[in-house]
């Protein structure tokens, strides 16, 4: 039976986080650290010391992570071949930012541009094999406007 004063998502969370799994979870938080300036605020460590789970901010958001890990299944984008997700960063100054990633040792993917839905936007591949958005929203458009914009791009 629940408490009833335990909160049934926890402070500080939202419904959905994401759970990285990653080839080794100490290097990868060093570098999402310096890469766009992730606060670990979490760290559960194994009978080896090695991370077996932590949790991390950016900005506002709460991210897990994990190491590659066959007992449980967990299998890293190096692994699996590549990545079938991608994660979206909205800061103040997505151009600081997209820098800051590539002198960490982040890989381009797409150069930062204006793009048809009001966002200055770029992607980038973290060495540990997941793809990171990195955008400034610039316009509040409506969805009329952004479709407008879409088919005018690639109609």
């Amino acid at each position: 039976m629940m408490n009833a004063t335990v909160k049934p998502i926890p402070t500080g969370y939202t419904s959905v986080t994401a759970y990285l799994i990653v080839s080794k979870s100490e290097d990868a938080l060093a570098f999402y650290a310096k890469a766009f300036g992730a606060k670990e605020h979490l760290r559960l460590e194994g009978p080896d010391g090695a991370i077996a789970h932590c949790e991390f901010h950016i900005g506002n958001a709460v991210l897990m992570m994990g190491s590659e890990n066959p007992h449980f299944g967990w299998k890293s984008p190096q692994t699996l071949g590549g990545t079938p997700a991608s994660f979206m960063i909205y800061t103040e100054n997505c151009d600081a930012m997209f820098a800051q990633a590539l002198a960490a040792g982040a890989t381009e993917i797409e150069p930062l541009e204006d793009k048809f839905y009001g966002d200055r936007a770029g992607k980038v591949r973290c060495p540990f094999g997941h793809e990171w958005s990195i955008a400034t929203h610039k316009e509040d458009l409506s969805e009329a406007e952004i479709v407008a914009r879409m088919m005018k791009l690639y109609g």
